[in-house]
C-alpha cells in the first residue's frame, strides 16, 4: 500500500529498541525513556501535507515515532507556498517524468525523512485521490494515529473516526484544519507532565494513622489528598517503610504535613526521622465522544484567549457553515475577496444556527464568519506553525500514552491580525504563482510589502531562531531589496540538536549555527537577505551591535535563554518579541515601544544558591553532590592546570600572585602538589592517583568528619546533631565490582576509569579503558592508613563558614601567609626548566561522556557516603547541565504566537492598536492549557517639572541633541530648560559630577566635553559607532527644593 521509504536508520544506529540519548537528550527529558520507546514503536498516517501537515510531519518525525505515512497526490498551488517551507513555486504544476503532475506527499517526503534517519517515511502510494474513500479509510489499520489536515466530506470524517474507534490499533482520529483535535479514548500514563513530587522526611510519628512532616526548608510536600507516594531510606519506625516498591495512600494535612490511612505505626519503638518521598503517578483514562456526536453536540470547548469566552461556539458554528460550503463546491473554499462566496458561507452559519450564537453581538460575528470564510484557502506559516505544534504534541500523546489529549475541539484565532471589514478584492487577488499569495488573501499587498521590507535582529539561531527563520522565509520578511534580518549565536552544532533545531542536518554538526540556519533559511527563500554573526549581544559587542546598527532596525527578535541579551535588546527602541520553552511550556511576551512593559520590568526570582556548609559537608539531595562533583571537576582539572600554566607563563608570577590575597597560600600549594607533588610519568600513575583521590574523598574524609561530629553527638540544646536536613555519613569501603541499587551504576569502577582518563589527558598522557588493565594495576596500588587529625575545625553551619573565611583573610591580609607562599615558589622547579611543558586544562562539557561519567560517579559515590538516592548519567547530565528540557511541538507553537505578532506590529489591522489586541501566550501542552492575555503596561512615575505633572514611563527619556556641549553647559540646560538644580550625574556604574566630589577634579571636568568626561572616568574610549550616551541624573527643583525624580537622559554626541 505505501511506496518504497525514504532511507531509515544506518549501520551506526543504536540495537532496536535502544534510546538515541545523544539524539534526543533535550526531547528526553521531557517524554522520558518508556515514553519514547513506545513512540519509536508508533506509527502514523498523516492526510495531507499542505502548511498544517508539513508542520505536523515535521514536528512528529523529529520526535522519532516509527515511521509516517504521507497521504496527499493533491497538486500544489502558491497558496500552499505560505505554509510549506519544503515547497517552492518551481513545485506549483511540476510534472513527473512520465508527464503527470506531482502531488505535495510525493514532493515533501525526501525532506522530511532527512530529519531523523530512525523514522521511516513513505507515500500511500494506493491512494490516487482525496476523493477515493475507499483507499483513504483502509489507511487506518495497524497504525497509532491518523491525522488528517485537509478538508474532506465531513461523512468521510465521521467514517475515518469510526474506523479508528473499531481499529484493532485503536487508532486515535486528529482532525486538524485552522481548528480541532478529536481524539478516541487511550490510556494516559502521566496526565500533566509535571516531574513527581519529591520531599524528605523530617520525622514519621509513631501513631495510628502515621504521621509524616517533610523538611520545611525543601519546600512544600505538593501532594493531594488520594495521591500515592514510595518511600526509600527511612531510617526508623522499625523497618515499616522498609519496602521502597509499595505505594501509599496519603491524606493530606497541610503543606509540610500528610498522614498515611494505610500504616499503623503505634506499634513502632522508635520514629523515623530521615528518608525520602516520591509521588508515584497513576494511570489516567479518557473517553471522547465519536465525531459525529462531537460535532453536533461538542459539550465545553477548550478556551484558549479567556479575553474571548465566546469565540469558540462561534468558530464551531462557522466551520461548520464553511464545510457544508466546500462540500457544495467540489470540496473548495470561497475564494479570497469573493463577498457573494463568503456572504453563503454566512447564510448557511444561520441556518444551522439553532442555538442564536449569531444574535449575540450580531456585527461582530458576522465579521468573524466572513473573514473566516474569505480567507479560508489561505495558508499563513504562523498559523501553521502555532496548531502544528498543538497537533503535533496531540500525535505524540497518543503514540506514547504520556500527558493529556485534548478533549473534542479547540479553537484558535488571531483576528486582532485583520482590519475592520475584508479588503477590497482588487487587494486580496492572489496570482497563482507566488509565496506570498497566502498573505495577499488575507492582509492584502501592502502588507507584504511591508513585510518585505522589514530589517530585524534575531538574537539566537537554536530551536526557537531555526522557527523563527522558517516563518519569516515563508512570510516574505526581509525578502525584498530594502529587507535585512540579522542572525547572531556564539554556538555550534551539536547532535543533540538536530531533533529540535530543524535546519540542521548530521553533516553540519560542528558548523556554527548562524551561518548554517542562514544558509538553510535560503534555500527556502532566496530572496531573503540575511547576515550571519557568532557574536554575543553584550557590552563587549556594543562596537558591532551599537547605536548605529539598532537606528537601522524596525525591530528585535530573541530567540536564546540568555537574560543579558534579552535586556540589552528590550532596552533599545525597537519594537522586542521573546519566547522561552520548558518541555511542553511555553511562554511568549510580545514589546512594544510606549505601549507595553519592556522585558526587565519583571523578572523571575535569582535561583537559590546551595549553602557552602552544606555542600562541603551536609548534602542531603542529588542535587548537593551534582554541585560537589562539579565543583571538583572544575578545581581538578581546569584551575589546577590554568594555575601551572600561568607559573610557567608569566615571568613575574609571584607579583601576580601577591594580588589574590585570599587565596594565594591555596594556589600556591596546588600548583605545588600538581607540578611535583603528584605530577604522573605515566598512565599507572594516573590510576594511582584516582584511586588515592578516592580514598581521601569517600573515605577518610568522611571518617574525619565522624571524628569531629560522632553520629551520637547532641547539640547545646539537646537535640540530636545529625538530624533534621543533616545525614549522618558513612566512609566506603573500595571495591571496584560495587554496584549501586538506585542507578545501577558500577561508581567505584567508573570514577577510577574517568579520574585517570582525565587527569592523563591534562598531562599528555594516553589514557586506557580496558578493565582488565584496572584490575591489575589497582591490586597493588597502596593506600595508607588513615588517622584522624586532632585540631581539624570543620564549620558546623553558615555561620561557622563565615567565620572560618573571615579569619583566612585576616591571616592573608596580616601577611602571615606571605613566608610560606614564598618558600613554595622557591621549591617550584624554574619555568626555563620546564621550557615547552604546559598542561591541558579540562573544560566541563555536559555532552562530553568521560565527562559526565566523572560527574555522575563522584556524585553518586558522595550520595552514597550520605545515603541519598543516587542517579545515572542520563538524569545527572540534566541536573549538572543544568539543561533546559525541549521538544519541537512547544518550539514550534511559540514562533507561530510570535509571528501572529508581528503581523500586528507592521499594520495588518490598517488601524492603531490598543495594548489589548497584541497578547503575550503562556501554554502548557501536556494538560494541555493556553492562554493569551493583553500585555502589561508600563509603570508609571510621577514627577512635577515647572510646576507641570509628568507621569513617565521606562520607555521615556529625555532627549538632548545639542552636541557635546561641555559638562557646565550639560548643568545649565537643565537649570534653564527644567528649573532643576543638578545634584549629581552618573553614567552606568560611573559617578560624572556630584555635589561632594573633589572641588579640584569637579573644575577639571566642567570645562570637559560629555564625551571626554565618561572616556576620563571610565578609562574607556568610546566607539565610533556610538552616537548616544545615557545619564541619569538627581536633580532638586530649584523654586521648592523638592527632588524629581526623572528618566534617564538620551544625550546625542555625535
Amino acid at each position: 500500500m505505501a511506496s518504497d521509504p525514504a532511507p531509515a536508520a544506518t549501520s551506526s544506529s543504536p540495537p532496536a529498541g535502544e534510546v538515541d540519548e545523544k539524539l534526543y537528550s533535550r526531547q528526553l527529558y521531557v517524554m522520558g525513556h518508556e515514553a519514547q520507546r513506545r513512540m519509536m514503536a508508533s506509527r502514523a498516517v498523516l492526510i495531507g501535507a499542505s502548511g498544517l501537515g508539513a508542520e505536523v510531519a515535521k514536528n512528529i518525525v523529529l520526535a522519532g515515532i516509527s515511521g509516517v505515512t504521507l497521504c496527499d497526490p493533491e497538486p500544489p498551488t502558491s497558496y500552499d507556498l505560505g505554509g510549506n517551507f519544503y515547497l517552492s513555486e518551481r513545485d506549483v504544476g511540476k510534472m513527473d517524468e512520465g508527464a503527470k503532475i506531482k502531488g505535495r506527499a510525493e514532493l515533501v517526503r525526501d525532506r522530511l525523512a532527512e530529519l531523523n534517519e530512525y523514522v521511516k517515511v513513505d507515500i500511500a502510494a494506493s491512494v490516487a485521490s482525496l476523493q477515493d474513500e475507499d483507499g483513504l479509510l483502509n489507511l487506518v489499520e495497524g497504525v497509532s494515529v491518523v491525522v488528517v489536515t485537509v478538508p474532506l466530506p465531513t461523512a468521510l470524517l465521521v467514517k475515518m473516526n469510526e474506523r479508528c474507534r473499531a481499529s484493532n490499533s485503536q487508532a486515535c482520529f486528529v482532525h486538524a484544519l485552522s481548528t480541532g483535535v478529536f481524539g478516541q479514548a487511550f490510556v494516559v500514563s502521566d496526565k500533566d507532565g509535571e516531574n513527581p513530587a519529591t520531599s524528605q522526611v523530617e520525622n514519621i510519628l509513631c501513631s495510628n494513622p502515621a504521621v509524616v512532616k517533610v523538611l520545611e526548608d525543601q519546600g512544600r510536600h505538593g501532594l493531594e489528598t488520594g495521591d500515592r507516594v514510595s518511600f526509600s531510606k527511612v531510617k526508623g519506625l522499625d523497618g515499616l517503610l522498609a519496602d521502597s516498591d509499595a505505594k501509599h495512600e496519603v491524606k493530606a494535612t497541610g503543606p509540610f504535613t500528610f498522614e498515611l490511612p494505610g500504616i499503623d505505626a503505634s506499634g513502632c519503638a522508635e520514629p523515623a526521622t530521615q528518608g525520602y518521598i516520591t509521588q508515584v503517578k497513576t494511570p489516567v483514562t479518557v473517553a471522547f465522544k465519536p465525531y459525529k456526536e462531537a460535532l453536533e453536540s461538542p459539550g465545553e470547548l477548550m478556551m484558549s484567549d479567556f479575553a474571548k469566552f465566546d469565540r469558540p461556539p462561534l468558530l464551531h458554528l462557522a466551520y461548520r457553515a464553511l464545510a457544508s460550503y466546500a462540500e457544495g463546491h467540489g470540496m473548495e473554499y470561497p475564494p479570497p475577496g469573493d463577498a457573494a462566496a463568503a456572504q453563503e458561507v454566512y447564510d448557511i452559519a444561520q441556518s444551522l444556527d439553532a442555538e442564536k450564537i449569531l444574535e449575540n453581538n450580531p456585527e461582530a460575528a458576522k465579521r468573524i464568519v466572513l473573514f473566516l470564510a474569505t480567507g479560508a484557502r489561505a495558508v499563513l506559516s504562523p498559523m501553521c506553525a502555532t496548531l502544528g505544534g498543538i497537533v503535533g504534541q496531540e500525535v505524540l500523546k497518543a503514540c506514547s500514552g504520556k500527558f493529556t489529549p485534548i478533549n473534542g475541539f479547540l479553537y484558535f484565532d488571531a483576528d486582532e491580525c485583520l482590519p475592520e471589514a475584508p479588503l477590497p478584492s482588487a487587494d486580496v487577488t492572489p496570482t497563482g504563482t507566488s509565496r506570498y499569495d497566502s498573505t495577499v488573501a488575507v492582509f492584502g499587498k501592502d502588507a507584504q510589502q511591508k513585510l518585505l521590507d522589514l530589517n530585524y535582529f534575531l538574537i539566537g539561531a537554536g530551536a526557537i531562531g531555526c522557527e523563527m527563520l522558517k516563518n519569516w522565509a515563508l512570510m516574505g520578511v526581509a525578502c525584498g531589496e530594502k529587507g535585512k534580518i540579522h542572525v547572531t549565536d556564539m554556538d555550534r552544532i551539536e547532535k543533540s540538536n538536530l531533533s529540535r533545531q530543524f535546519l540542521f542536518r548530521n553533516s553540519d554538526i560542528n558548523e556554527f549555527k548562524s551561518t548554517t540556519a542562514a544558509k538553510a533559511a535560503q534555500d527556502m527563500n532566496a530572496a531573503m537577505t540575511i547576515v550571519p554573526y557568532q557574536e554575543k549581544v553584550g557590552a563587549d559587542t556594543e562596537h558591532i551591535f551599537g547605536d548605529d546598527f539598532y537606528d537601522g532596525l524596525d525591530g528585535v527578535c530573541t530567540a536564546l535563554d540568555n537574560v543579558e541579551a534579552r535586556l540589552g535588546a528590550s532596552s533599545t527602541a525597537s519594537p522586542c518579541s521573546n519566547r522561552g520553552r520548558w518541555g511542553t511550556k511555553g511562554n511568549t511576551q510580545v514589546v512594544v515601544p510606549n505601549l507595553t512593559e519592556n522585558y526587565g520590568a519583571t523578572r523571575d526570582p535569582p535561583e537559590t544558591s546551595i549553602p557552602v556548609c552544606t555542600l562541603k559537608n551536609f548534602p542531603n539531595q542529588i542535587q548537593h553532590t551534582l554541585q560537589w562533583a562539579r565543583d571538583y571537576f572544575e578545581g581538578e582539572f581546569k584551575q589546577s592546570g590554568e594555575d601551572v600554566n600561568s607559573y610557567l607563563s608569566n615571568p613575574d608570577y609571584a607579583a601576580s600572585l601577591a594580588a589574590q590575597q585570599n587565596s594565594k597560600l591555596e594556589t600556591a600549594m596546588a600548583i605545588r602538589k600538581t607540578l611535583v607533588d603528584e605530577r604522573p610519568r605515566s598512565f599507572e600513575d594516573c590510576v594511582v592517583w584516582a584511586r588515592l583521590k578516592f580514598e581521601t574523598l569517600f573515605n577518610n574524609q568522611i571518617r574525619q568528619l565522624l571524628h569531629n561530629f560522632p553520629e551520637d553527638q547532641v547539640t547545646s540544646s539537646g537535640t540530636k546533631f545529625w538530624s533534621g536536613s543533616k545525614r549522618c555519613p558513612k566512609p566506603l569501603v573500595f571495591d571496584l565490582n560495587d554496584k549501586c541499587e538506585d542507578a545501577g551504576m558500577r561508581n567505584h569502577f567508573d570514577f577510577i576509569v574517568a579520574a585517570a582518563n582525565l587527569r592523563a589527558h591534562m598531562f599528555g598522557i594516553k589514557g586506557r579503558t580496558e578493565e582488565a588493565y584496572f584490575v591489575e594495576v589497582l591490586q597493588n596500588v597502596i593506600v595508607p592508613d588513615f588517622s584522624p587529625a586532632e585540631g581539624v575545625k570543620i564549620a558546623a553551619n553558615d555561620a561557622e563558614a563565615k567565620e572560618s573565611e573571615n579569619a583566612e583573610k585576616s591571616a592573608a591580609v596580616g601577611g602571615m601567609d606571605d613566608n610560606e607562599v614564598e618558600q613554595i615558589l622557591g621549591s617550584l622547579p624554574k619555568p626555563g626548566e620546564l621550557a615547552g611543558f604546559k598542561l591541558n586544562p579540562v573544560e566541563f562539557d555536559k555532552d562530553l561522556d568521560d565527562h559526565m561519567l566523572f560527574v555522575t560517579a563522584c556524585s553518586n559515590l558522595r550520595a552514597l557516603n550520605y545515603s541519598i538516592p543516587t542517579e545515572d548519567t542520563h538524569r545527572s547530565r540534566a541536573i549538572a547541565g543544568r539543561i533546559i528540557p525541549a521538544i519541537a511541538t512547544t518550539t514550534a507553537l511559540v514562533t507561530g504566537l510570535i509571528c501572529l505578532e508581528l503581523y500586528k506590529l507592521i499594520g495588518t489591522p490598517q488601524k492603531e492598536l490598543k495594548i489589548d489586541a497584541y497578547k503575550n501566550g503562556f501554554v502548557n501542552l501536556a494538560i494541555p492549557f493556553m492562554t493569551l492575555s493583553e500585555p502589561t503596561a508600563p509603570a508609571t512615575t510621577k514627577a512635577l517639572v515647572k510646576g507641570k505633572e509628568w507621569n513617565w514611563t521606562a520607555w521615556d527619556s529625555l532627549d538632548m541633541n545639542v552636541g557635546d556641549i561641555t559638562l557646565q553647559e550639560f548643568i545649565s540646560h537643565f537649570e534653564t530648560e527644567y528649573n532643576l538644580d543638578v545634584s549629581m550625574i552618573s553614567h552606568g556604574v560611573s559617578i560624572l559630577f556630584s555635589f561632594f566630589a573633589n572641588k579640584k577634579k569637579l573644575a577639571e571636568r566642567m570645562k570637559m566635553t560629555m564625551s571626554q568626561v565618561v572616556e576620563s572616568v571610565t578609562k574607556k574610549a568610546l566607539p565610533p559607532n556610538q552616537l548616544f550616551l545615557t545619564f541619569e541624573i538627581i536633580a532638586n527643583d530649584l523654586e521648592t527644593d523638592e527632588e524629581v525624580e526623572l528618566p534617564y537622559v538620551k544625550f546625542r554626541f555625535r
